[in-house]
């Protein structure tokens, strides 16, 4: 029905002219006394016929609504398969078409290349910056200041973070779905930051959970470093973080500075800092927004709580059924 009203608003003029003629003829036929069963008969020709063309018009017209639609799927095509143009002024609106999809071909390609290049000047650049890192670590071995060494440790998560972050744009994959122990990769993570726990002299509460997750290693650490960190940095010195499991919910809780209640809903936007942000300039609005992601990628789930001044609970909800891994 929807595109037979679109047939009768493409050529309601023309029904109308028809229309419009009949009637006339008819009025003619009346006023000079023909019989009505001429006029009747005439009528009956004339309709016959409108509607004979009426049906094979609205076939072609159908015909070609498909065409177009199939189209629909190939409109990344630099050149697109049309349908033969039925007159001069639709073979001008086809040229136009034909240009403009190969100057978006060529704009999208230009694109392409430029972010191809970019991510791998990036990629290049945060393993490079590896070298130096670790000689630098070497070094504070060899001559301990624990401010420096901390201040190292962010240096290696902000390249991590850069290197998680180009690793998530790509169109490739490195994900392996396998059974990990949750407490091993929380240790990991803890020792990790150990640096920063003693430097800012916060406390940890780890209540292993004893739980297995089919998840991807890497990745889950990945998050599970980055909100350590986080906890870490929001914290003030003396504080607490917790960490235990609640089912199969992995939870990181800390005492730090909290987020507002308006800023809740959007912390996993990309590029978002809300209040804290705008109070301290420091924030890049990245880490909780690649967290989601990365989430979202192990079919896992993250939610955040939070009250100003008490403190923020995160939760992992790691509570999935075995994956089918392709």
């Amino acid at each position: 029905m929807r595109i037979l009203g679109a047939y009768f608003r493409r050529h309601w003029k023309l029904l109308f002219l028809l229309a419009g003629c009949l009637g006339i003829c008819s009025a003619v036929f009346y006023l000079y006394g023909l019989p009505l069963e001429s006029v009747g008969y005439a009528f009956v020709l004339c309709f016959s016929l409108g509607l004979a063309l009426f049906a094979v018009g609205y076939v072609q017209f159908l015909r070609r609504h498909r065409e177009l639609e199939r189209l629909l799927v190939q409109v990344r095509e630099k050149v697109l398969p049309l349908p033969p143009p039925g007159g001069l002024l639709e073979e001008d609106y086809q040229a136009l078409c034909q240009a403009l999809a190969s100057e978006r071909a060529a704009l999208a390609l230009e694109d392409r290349n430029r972010i191809q290049d970019m991510t791998d000047y990036y990629t290049l650049w945060a393993h490079q910056i590896k070298t130096p890192i670790a000689a630098m670590g070497l070094l504070l071995q060899e001559e301990p200041h624990p401010e420096l060494e901390g201040e190292l440790l962010k240096i290696e998560q902000y390249v991590e973070m850069v290197l998680g972050y180009l690793r998530l744009g790509s169109e490739s994959t490195d994900y392996v779905f396998r059974d990990c122990g949750l407490d091993a990769l929380v240790r990991q993570a803890v020792r990790k930051y150990a640096r920063l726990f003693i430097l800012k002299k916060i406390s940890l509460d780890f209540q292993e959970t004893g739980k297995t997750v089919l998840t991807d290693e890497k990745w889950l650490s990945f998050v599970i470093e980055q909100l350590l960190s986080n906890a870490v940095k929001y914290t003030p010195e003396g504080g607490r973080v917790r960490i235990y499991g609640d089912g199969d919910t992995l939870v990181i809780a800390d005492s730090g500075i909290g987020i507002q209640p308006e800023d809740l809903p959007r912390v996993f936007e990309k590029g978002f800092t809300g209040f804290n942000g705008r109070e301290d300039k420091k924030f890049t609005g990245i880490g909780l927004c690649l967290c989601r992601q990365v989430m979202d990628r192990l079919n896992h789930d993250i939610s955040i709580a939070s009250r100003p001044g008490q403190g923020t609970l995160v939760r992992l909800d790691l509570s999935r059924d075995r994956k089918r891994v392709e």
